[in-house]
């Protein structure tokens, strides 16, 4: 009887050995490229069922918007790899504001090993007086707050980059109103700095670069702090957010509830905001410069799943999980209006799901309001709107807010507005509809 107990738990034992050992291999999907050198496995777009003749179709029209770098990673390894011009794979490119998810994912680990709590006031690490509210108002900022864009600190300032307590004014209480501001974002470094008494490039290069094998570094640029890498650094650091924090067995951020807040909504004013992060697949979302909300998802042809590093002219890492799948594309603007990155980035998915030749492709995809719709977009002359039923009213406006057309019928004559993005703002049985459009 003994015996027969023994051979039991033997037995018990490896099957929960055994079992261990395949959860594991099952939860190891991800390639990773070894942190020396420059190899990097590849898959061929033919082996995932991938049409050719689209993809060339996909990197030409990338390369055409004034692109340097577009890399798509399946699984981790690459299925796209492109350069344009002189740029090669070793050639360094700005990150601009896609480098605020690195600053992200950087307070989380610092936070993880004690230094500092998203929770305490900003003051707690920099100092009282950092900016020019009365104290009590500064006393409600807390870096949760610096990772929200949500500080009630005024941007429409002079200098939105400026870290000078005189340009950091009061506008709204801490946690009441959403706006996308670099200055509360860019004193997220002087935090880290003094909560863990290392510099903020030295301690960004132990915790994250050096583990996951990027190149790079940041370059104080006037009152900002940006980040130049090569492309597949990029790269690198879109496929450790894929893998949730983990680079192959080394744990980036072992903090699951952080990384949870930093690529979910943070706060209820823009539902497609995370901690520094973009979010698709919401019911609304807010843009730089305005304080418009627009109903739908940001990426209306993207995964609903997706998350995104965004920043300025172009930079984007696109993460999405549902598809293990990375997409980054770095360069210069499309065009001269700093608003249209974000429909390139949209055009690409478009372009992308054609690719990928299947129906899977469109997965989670996200379209608001099917029932309405503004056409031709882009537009040179009439904009239309098809919807049923009248419209009571509407206004067309700047990034900036500024309503420049309004009226209560359609089609409107656009064709002396100035090449760029516009906000469609329109009334129809006591609801407000927003939307977008592209001027050419």
């Amino acid at each position: 009887m003994k015996r027969e107990k023994q051979l039991k738990t033997i037995l018990l034992f490896l099957i929960c050995y055994f079992l261990s050992i395949q959860i594991s291999l099952n939860a190891q999907t991800n390639y990773f490229p070894p942190l020396v050198g420059s190899g990097w496995d590849t898959i061929s777009p033919l082996t995932l069922g991938w049409c050719p003749d689209k993809i060339d179709s996909l990197t030409n029209f990338v390369g055409s918007n004034n692109s340097k770098a577009f890399i798509i990673l399946k699984d981790g390894k690459i299925v796209v790899e492109k350069y344009y011009g002189t740029f090669t794979k070793d050639s360094l490119w700005y990150w601009a504001s896609a480098g605020k998810t690195m600053t992200s994912l950087l307070t989380g680990i610092a936070q993880q090993e004690g230094f500092l709590h998203i929770d305490s006031l900003t003051s707690k690490y920099i100092g009282q007086g950092w900016t020019s509210c009365p104290s009590i108002k500064e006393n409600l900022i807390t870096v949760r707050h610096q990772l929200t864009m949500t500080t009630g600190l005024d941007d429409n300032v002079f200098d939105d980059d400026c870290t000078i307590d005189t340009s950091l004014k009061y506008l709204s209480d801490a946690g009441a109103r959403w706006a996308y501001h670099n200055a509360p974002y860019t004193l997220l470094d002087s935090v880290i700095y003094y909560a863990t008494n290392q510099t903020f490039q030295s301690y960004f290069n132990s915790k994250i670069r050096n583990k996951i094998g990027m190149n790079g570094f940041w370059f104080p640029n006037g009152y900002n702090n940006v980040y130049y890498s090569n492309a597949r650094s990029f790269a690198r650091f879109g496929l450790l957010l894929l893998n949730k924090a983990t680079w192959n067995n080394t744990v980036v951020l072992a903090d699951t509830n952080y990384f949870h807040g930093m690529t979910n909504t943070s706060q209820n004013m823009n539902e497609s905001y995370g901690y520094l992060t973009w979010l698709n697949g919401k019911q609304s979302y807010m843009l730089p410069e305005s304080q418009l909300v627009f109903q739908g998802s940001f990426l209306s042809d993207a995964p609903a799943d997706l998350f995104a590093a965004l920043g300025k002219n172009g930079q984007v890492i696109n993460v999405v999980p549902s598809m293990n799948l990375v997409l980054i594309r770095m360069g210069n603007a499309p065009t001269a209006n700093a608003a249209l990155p974000m429909l390139l980035n949209n055009q690409i998915w478009q372009k992308l799901n054609t690719a990928m030749c299947s129906n899977a492709a469109l997965i989670n995809k996200h379209v608001p309001h099917k029932s309405i719709v503004i056409y031709p977009n882009p537009v040179e002359d009439l904009l239309d709107l098809l919807i049923d039923g009248d419209v009571n009213s509407y206004k067309i406006s700047q990034l900036n807010g500024s309503v420049i057309l309004s009226g209560a019928t359609f089609p409107v004559n656009v064709s002396k507005l100035k090449t760029g993005i516009y906000f469609l703002e329109f009334e129809r049985e006591k609801i407000k509809y927003h939307t977008k459009f592209l001027k050419e």
